[in-house]
């Protein structure tokens, strides 16, 4: 017979039980649902709702169930429909009828919620440590290859020289804005919506603040209705994961292009790449184009929740089964992902005599010229005009800026001296952009001291964040 049975007259249909079932999917939350039945039994014993000795039996058959579940034995059934009703149903079986009071003031809408919310809340604590390994990972192969200058692209065209490491520190921002907005989303996660009932509450005399302090919640929902029904906080989290997946997306393209003949700026190391079944020559930077491609999944389940939440009217609706599997697979992706990314990084060598060559072999250097002549006290349209004009002919001769004459420079203007050659050297190109934010040496020793700084203190904060969860545990 069914926990909830009484008022049926049929047994449920099979095919339905298997299709309604969520076992499959949500045995993941057992441990979790079990810390919220802990802490729900003990306030049931100390407001006096069921007795003491009741809610130490209680205690006890939990505590033991949480053993199988950590050990691996506990064995779920599908006709048992979801997590909340097997680790019952084993309950009352392990301690008797007693077992039928855990559920006291509570229902399986609000129990559900809670699992999600102490679910996602260790879970994003963990995502936020693997991205703050990648935060220094990204430092550590910046600082490893400080001096090497690299083209810059806009539209995949040369553009202007750059460090390599002012480049990779552009990512370190984007990081840094994922883990802030993960941390932000836990101040919506970090809500307990037990003790809201089905939807309206209870008629006991629960206490709900001695649940969040047990449970270590930092506010409680003030609102039964909304307690149970929102799922916002799973979207905020999908948000953001999509966001993080779209940076490590946007770099991985990188890689790709880098590591290919073609570009030749990078060599992947062997442990990420893969090689060809036909094609002895090949190495493929697999790692990089898989993490590019499971960045779809990850947006995938945020529009699913999307639209699974956009037309359910309150409170609890079944539809609400659908928003645990795509949020599993997003945390196992996201983790995945950022652990093999950072690996990749810390291990991928940078090519430099190419990379050297190619900075030789474009016009990246075209920008600081026509500036040359703007200090000549020459209006930027004209000197713009002037450097164009210039690269044109070099284009037509097969040259590059630094291999004029200087009679070939007066040729176009009169105000070139010798000092040019100076202007257009590669690394005064770079060192020139001595402003905050800039590609110079000095601004990006300077980003790389701010960045060790954050570093030490996302370190310090996630692991105290996770030394909570674990106490909690």
């Amino acid at each position: 017979m069914k926990l909830w049975g009484g008022r049926f007259t049929k047994q449920t249909d099979k095919l339905v039980e298997e299709f309604t079932a969520s076992i499959g999917f949500d045995q993941k939350l057992a441990s979790d649902d079990i810390r919220g039945s802990l802490a729900h039994v003990k306030m049931l014993g100390a407001c006096g709702i069921i007795p003491q000795e009741d809610a130490d039996k209680i205690s006890e058959g939990l505590r033991s169930i949480l053993q199988e579940v950590k050990a691996g034995t506990f064995v779920f059934h599908v006709e048992n429909e979801d997590v909340h009703m097997n680790i019952e149903k084993v309950l009352i079986e392990k301690i008797g009828p007693v077992g039928g009071k855990l559920h006291t003031g509570r229902s399986r809408n609000d129990q559900v919620a809670t699992d999600l919310h102490l679910y996602l809340r260790r879970e994003t604590k963990q995502i936020i440590a693997h991205l703050v390994d990648l935060l220094d990972a990204l430092v550590e192969t910046a600082e490893k290859n400080f001096d090497v200058m690299i083209p810059g692209y806009t539209h995949l065209q040369r553009a202007q020289p750059v460090l390599l490491a002012h480049h990779l520190l552009a990512y370190f921002g984007m990081f840094s804005r994922d883990v802030e907005r993960l941390q932000d989303g836990l101040k919506r996660i970090d809500s307990l919506p037990l003790g809201a009932g089905a939807l309206a509450g209870t008629t006991f005399p629960i206490d709900r603040e001695l649940v969040a302090a047990e449970l270590g919640f930092a506010r409680i929902y003030e609102n039964s209705m909304d307690a149970v029904s929102d799922r916002d906080f799973i979207v905020e989290f999908l948000s953001a994961a999509s966001l993080v997946m779209m940076h490590l997306s946007r770099f991985c393209e990188e890689m790709v292009l880098w590591s290919s003949t073609e570009f030749g700026f990078v060599e992947l190391d062997d442990a990420y790449c893969t090689g060809s079944s036909i094609m002895p020559q090949k190495k493929n930077p697999d790692v990089a184009e898989l993490l590019r491609g499971k960045t779809g999944r990850v947006y995938g389940n945020l529009i699913g929740l999307l639209t699974v939440l956009k037309g359910l009217p309150l409170a609890y609706n079944k539809d609400l089964q659908e928003d645990k599997e795509g949020m599993f697979d997003t945390v196992d992706t996201l983790k995945g992902s950022l652990q093999l990314f950072a690996g990749m990084i810390r291990t991928m060598e940078v090519r430099k005599e190419r990379v050297a060559q190619a900075l030789k072999e474009d016009f990246s250097n075209a920008t600081d010229l026509a500036d040359y002549l703007v200090r000549k006290g020459m209006p930027f349209r004209q000197a713009h005009e002037v450097i164009g004009k210039l690269v044109l002919y070099c284009i037509s001769n097969g040259k590059y800026l630094a291999d004029l004459t200087l009679e070939e420079y007066k040729q176009h203007s009169a105000s070139f001296e010798e000092d040019l050659y100076q202007t257009i050297d590669i690394r005064t190109v770079v060192d020139a952009r001595d402003v905050l934010g800039g590609t110079g040496s000095k601004q990006v020793e300077q980003s790389i001291r701010k960045a060790k700084v954050c570093i030490a203190e996302l370190e310090k904060w996630t692991e105290e964040a996770l030394q909570k969860e674990e106490v909690r545990y």
